[in-house]
């Protein structure tokens, strides 16, 4: 079923009805129904009400003078500057990502489903040629897990009782399609969920002047949902990658971005992030 968008109307009521075009460009709503006309609009998405550009791969129809469907679109988002950019990569660690790992099997499914560690390789490989700032927040405990309270319950519990991501172990490593370069920079304390909460993420993001925060990693609803959240209520633009995320179920990891991801973070993707990111010439 095509989705329906309400393009805003620039103009007053009785005079000829314009629409902002991507280009710059005012046309009548007649001349959206040509085949010529350009297929880059302004468009206000009605379900998440924030202004978006979208490429049109067809019209399915117009519906009236403030509303009109389409088959299927590629959104093209806001140009973002290496200098304010950061990739934050959460937890690519062989407890997850590899096989042997002890929680590779809960999450395989949800990262063969889309792709996550291509995906992610990609971005990863393309912006940090373009020069964003790449940091890596694995989780990291001492053996023993000392550093996790005897009361505590929930996933640090499992985390603590499972003996994982323990310090000089396999699992706690980097996988090894994600090793840090010398340019990137390892986020060390993460104790808890969020990335910034036990460590010194956001003093290292404001020093690198970063203003935009780009989101991948583990878990989708855990571990990248509360970053997610910490980095918007510190005022950073953030941005989720869909196809760079993975949970223990396809279930949890598409709930986390259909019913909250889009209040706290634009909800995109590897391939819509690589276009974004552009190098002044």
């Amino acid at each position: 079923m095509a989705k329906k968008f309400e393009v805003r109307k620039l103009g007053r009521a009785g005079v000829f009805r314009r629409y902002r075009v991507f280009c710059g460009i005012e046309l009548p709503v007649d001349d959206f129904a040509s085949e010529c006309c350009p297929r880059i609009v302004w468009v206000w998405d009605a379900v998440a009400p924030k202004a978006s550009v979208f490429v049109l791969d067809s019209w399915a129809c117009i519906q009236g003078f403030s509303t009109f469907a389409f088959s299927s679109c590629r959104r093209v988002l806001s140009q973002l500057d290496p200098s304010e950019t950061a990739l934050v990569l959460v937890e690519y660690q062989n407890e997850f990502t590899t096989k042997g790992g002890k929680l590779h099997d809960a999450v395989a499914p949800c990262m063969e489903s889309n792709n996550m560690l291509k995906n992610s390789l990609g971005v990863l490989s393309e912006l940090r040629s373009k020069g964003c700032h790449i940091f890596h927040v694995p989780i990291m405990f001492k053996p023993g897990h000392r550093e996790i309270g005897g009361k505590s319950a929930g996933i640090l519990s499992g985390i603590k009782e499972g003996e994982t991501f323990t310090a000089g172990t396999f699992g706690a490593e980097f996988h090894k399609d994600f090793q840090p370069e010398e340019t990137d920079i390892v986020v060390n304390g993460k104790l808890g969920l969020c990335g910034f909460f036990s460590t010194n993420l956001d003093f290292l993001l404001r020093q690198k002047g970063v203003k935009n925060v780009i989101l991948g990693g583990f878990l989708t609803n855990c571990c990248i949902e509360s970053t997610m959240r910490t980095a918007y209520e510190c005022g950073y633009s953030v941005y989720t990658l869909k196809d760079c995320t993975a949970a223990t179920s396809v279930e949890a990891h598409s709930a986390a971005f259909e019913h909250s991801f889009g209040m706290f973070s634009t909800i995109t993707d590897s391939e819509e992030v690589k276009a974004a990111v552009t190098v002044s010439a």
